[in-house]
């Protein structure tokens, strides 16, 4: 019998900050490019009622852990909840079970952070942010922590949303953070572009894109689904998080790859491979990058392990008792 910890979401608040987040993924990044196992998601649906069920997972060797998320999303509740089971790597045993959901936006906001550190000119300093959603927040809470910005222009099709989130940046950061009427004023001039939507369309016109832009595009992991359209993808050296995705469920290179404007030689490498240097990141200040993220076990049990250790450290969370298969798994009935 083991005590398994378990942390709701107020066991977990105020422990890490986005440069922490940010901090925990690039390591785990790190060890994905020196060959930590790591899947991309496994996705069922059901149609009455409508509803999302997903997992994916991640094993870290020298963060000593393993793990990833389990949520639901809709079903007759219409709501999402989200699990993060944690084990150790080296024994198996539990460490932990996560309420995920407020992780959420900043594990994955830091993978787009990290991204932003390797592929964005070092001179980077506008942004132009798509959405204004909780993972819109977690992106440029983390992004901000990897570059000076000056000039942030917000955009989402809701008036009320880009002006409320841009008033709520604006009094955040020190970068001057506005709302903007269009996705092309959103774009055009920005050095770093970021999309965060729910949109199954393309969200803005690959042709304004300037030379010298990254783009980072997390909204969308479907294969029907993009957020990008194909002209971005095929000007693009595109990265995403896991190169077994870019064919699997990332719908803007899927698009592109159909239409026969690129071929899967043009996955430049996973960002895992250019956080440690087997690939190169951006080579030129002319070129135009790509991330694309899809959400992956990587950034979620780097920060799961981080917010684990920090919680048993400042004493919270509660205890829950599962048995070893050892003890339980005996096909008796009694």
């Amino acid at each position: 019998m083991a005590d398994v910890p378990f942390f709701p979401t107020h066991a977990l608040e105020g422990l890490a900050s986005p440069a922490d987040y940010v901090e925990a993924v690039r390591d785990g990044y790190r060890q994905r490019g020196e060959g930590a196992p790591a899947k991309p998601r496994t996705k069922l649906f059901q149609s009455d009622p409508g509803g999302l069920f997903t997992s994916y997972s991640a094993l870290l060797p020298e963060t000593g852990a393993m793990g990833g998320y389990m949520y639901s999303a809709g079903f007759g509740g219409q709501d999402a909840w989200f699990i993060t089971p944690l084990f150790d790597s080296e024994s198996g045993e539990p460490l932990a079970i996560l309420d995920g959901a407020s992780m959420n936006p900043f594990k994955t906001g830091a993978a787009g952070a990290v991204a932003v550190d390797e592929l964005a000119r070092e001179d980077a300093t506008t942004v132009g942010i798509i959405g204004t959603g909780p993972q819109a927040r977690g992106q440029l809470h983390t992004t901000a922590t990897v570059r000076d910005f000056e000039d942030v222009r917000v955009f989402s099709p809701t008036e009320a949303n880009r002006t409320a989130f841009a008033d709520e940046f604006d009094a955040q950061l020190e970068a001057s953070v506005h709302a903007v009427d269009s996705s092309a004023a959103a774009i055009t001039g920005a050095d770093v572009v970021i999309t965060a939507t729910t949109a199954t369309d393309p969200v803005f016109d690959g042709s304004l894109l300037e030379s010298g832009t990254h783009v980072t595009a997390m909204g969308q992991y479907h294969p029907k689904k993009r957020e990008l359209d194909i002209e971005t993808i095929e000007r693009s050296t595109y990265v995403p998080d896991l190169r077994e995705r870019a064919t699997f469920d990332a719908g803007s290179f899927i698009a592109a790859l159909e239409a026969g404007r690129v071929d899967e030689g043009h996955i430049h490498a996973e960002l895992g491979d250019v956080v440690t240097g087997n690939a190169p990141g951006r080579t030129s200040d002319d070129e135009i990058t790509v991330f694309d993220s899809g959400g992956t076990g990587i950034e979620t049990v780097a920060a799961a392990a981080m917010l684990y250790e920090r919680a048993t450290e400042a004493g919270h969370g509660t205890t829950i008792s599962m048995s070893p298969a050892s003890e339980a798994l005996t096909g008796r009935l009694e």
